[in-house]
């Protein structure tokens, strides 16, 4: 049983700008627990480790001060991982990453219980943070309890004491798995495990290797590559619908993959298309049209246009929501003088496309966006010039005498199971949002369910006839807020994640309340 009724609620965890961690209320905006961290570093970097279960808020790096800069002083320790359980809400302890321990470390991160650090060789070292917690903590320290620490008492979570690091590593740990890969891009995943690397050189930026963990052998066909020439560079990750296929995303198409055994091989494990979806574009009728001079000498075109040129259809933004088991994919296509952007649904299964929903504000190819999709909600945030931020909310809402889902004016296609026992369409509770980056530095805020909420999750609302409604805010952002962060992937089953770079960097957390906010 959990120790407070409010355990049992939805809640919002907010990291403040000045250190404090707190708890709110997803429907009245109550803070429930305010916890103070620590005067000896900043914290800036909510995610989670575990989804749903724990949480690791990282500290800005510590790279000392000018004077200390300009006569050749390092700092030994790099940054702070401060990581708690969500239910109840309670402390794990504080992590510190040190140079001494672990070298020329440019950045570290926790995910799905693995400590990983990166190196600016592009090595990426995993180790397991459960060994590390019982191996070096000092002392067992609990939120709201009096705490005798460094000759100073004070209260636990309370300012100014804070939480003091209790988690030093005064030896190397044991190593779990080492790998080299170009700008520390590092994923596990599938089933049994595999990893996705690129080649630790420059020119082979693009091209993805798919590895079995076991033995690091390369699968059947593991060599992804994309045949595109475009500005912007593809990217792969593993489905995070928990099945094991990889999804690999360029500006005019989007492969599933699946891994599967080899015929007569079960040792061996290959890649293969799944399903493909596809931008919808018109073929230019004079597009690679040989021109004939006057004198009737024959000149091919030497050049064609870009495949994310901004005048044809251009894939954005692909995201999975694991409730409604839904593919969605932002397209954009520059028409004029401004972009129009449409939001597509695809059943998840067979990539068939289910509903296309037109974005009504336009969309600039130079900024920063991102669109979550969330049971009813669809959220689409864009970051203008001069920490400028508007967020256009979509809302599904019940309209009565429709037999059909309407979002925006037109049906959605059904496609029922073939029988009663066909549940592959019912959304499971094992499925969650992937994480995309870590960007913060105003407050953030952290969606959290209690396992009370898991039966209004499952109830069939999305059987009911719908039709859209639609509102948009415009806000500001303080000027505390940081636009640079060092680089943190994220792990999906314990790997790192990648995300197309001209997205924007804020944390993609769960957010079942966001009408509440």
């Amino acid at each position: 049983m959990l120790p407070n009724t409010s355990d049992y609620k939805s809640s919002l965890i907010a990291l403040t700008a000045h250190n404090w961690l707190l708890r709110i209320s997803a429907t009245t905006g109550k803070v429930l627990e305010k916890i103070y961290l620590a005067s000896y570093c900043k914290f800036r970097y909510l995610s989670w480790d575990t989804p749903q279960e724990v949480i690791a808020v990282k500290s800005a790096q510590n790279k000392g001060s000018a004077l200390a800069q300009q006569a050749g002083i390092q700092q030994p320790v790099l940054l702070y991982l401060a990581v708690f359980h969500v239910l109840p809400f309670s402390l794990i302890g504080i992590l510190e990453i040190n140079k001494k321990i672990f070298g020329s470390v440019t950045d570290a991160t926790l995910s799905h219980g693995i400590l990983i650090v990166m190196y600016s060789s592009g090595l990426v070292r995993l180790y397991s943070f459960q060994a590390i917690t019982e191996q070096f903590m000092q002392q067992k320290l609990d939120l709201g309890c009096a705490c005798r620490w460094g000759g100073t008492t004070g209260t636990v979570g309370e300012a100014p004491f804070g939480i003091p690091c209790n988690i030093k590593i005064t030896d190397t740990p044991p190593l779990l798995f080492e790998v080299s890969s170009l700008e520390n891009a590092f994923q596990i995943g599938g089933h049994p495990w595999h990893y996705i690397i690129t080649p630790n050189k420059k020119k082979q930026k693009g091209v993805f290797h798919i590895c079995a963990l076991k033995d690091n052998s390369l699968a059947k066909n593991g060599v992804q590559e994309m045949e595109c020439c475009s500005l912007e560079s593809d990217w792969i990750y593993f489905h995070p619908d928990a099945s094991g296929r990889i999804i690999h995303v360029g500006p005019n198409q989007v492969k599933v993959l699946k891994l599967s055994e080899v015929e007569n091989n079960s040792a061996q494990h290959q890649i293969s298309e799944d399903f493909v979806i596809l931008a919808n574009r018109e073929k230019n009728k004079n597009e690679n049209l040989p021109t004939v001079t006057a004198s009737g000498r024959v000149v091919k075109k030497s050049f064609n246009l870009l495949d994310d040129d901004p005048e044809q259809e251009t894939f954005k933004i692909v995201d999975y929501e694991d409730e409604l088991d839904l593919l969605s994919v932002v397209a954009v296509t520059q028409i004029d003088a401004e972009g129009k952007a449409h939001l597509d649904f695809h059943c998840n299964e067979y990539g068939t496309l289910l509903k296309s929903i037109p974005l009504v504000e336009s969309w600039d190819v130079t900024y920063s966006h991102e669109v979550y999709f969330d049971r009813d909600l669809v959220l689409h945030i864009e970051q203008k010039p001069s920490r400028v931020f508007s967020c256009y909310v979509y809302q599904m809402a019940h309209v009565k005498d429709f037999k059909q889902t309407d979002f925006l004016g037109g049906a959605v296609v059904r496609n029922p199971p073939a029988s009663a026992e066909d549940t592959g369409s019912i959304p499971g509770l094992g499925r969650c949002h992937m994480l995309r980056s870590n960007w913060a530095g105003a407050p953030q805020l952290l969606s959290l369910h209690s396992r009370a909420s898991v039966p209004q999750l499952l109830k069939p609302a999305s059987l009911e006839p719908f039709s859209a409604t639609r509102e948009a805010t415009a806000t500001r952002s303080p000027h505390t807020t940081t636009r640079s962060s060092p680089r943190s992937p994220q792990l999906e089953k314990a790997c790192v994640q990648q995300r197309r770079p001209n997205t924007a960097k804020k944390l993609k957390l769960k957010k079942k309340s966001c009408n509440n906010l």
